[in-house]
């Protein structure tokens, strides 16, 4: 990936190695915040909130309690869809 930033920005592989983790990072904080990130016509970056469940463990059979979590999810915008065809 940094490669094709390089090479797509006419940028040595350093700065656009920092310029992917800046990206990174600045989508990875607005999560923790809570926020949703949007790149229009790339999609859309997100937190969903999953709920306590009740499991199985493979091995045994047993039922576990799964406790509640948050979860990145993204939605693909128009541009990338009608990219992939």
């Amino acid at each position: 990936m940094i490669d094709a930033i390089a090479a797509a920005a006419d940028l040595p592989k350093a700065a656009a190695g920092r310029a992917l983790d800046a990206v990174i990072d600045s989508i990875t904080q607005a999560l923790k915040n809570n926020d949703q990130v949007t790149l229009v016509g790339f999609g859309t970056f997100a937190v969903k909130e999953r709920a306590a469940r009740t499991g199985r463990n493979p091995k045994t059979g047993e039922a576990i309690e799964i406790k509640a979590s948050k979860q990145p999810s993204f939605k693909p915008g128009k541009a990338l869809k009608d990219a992939l065809g």
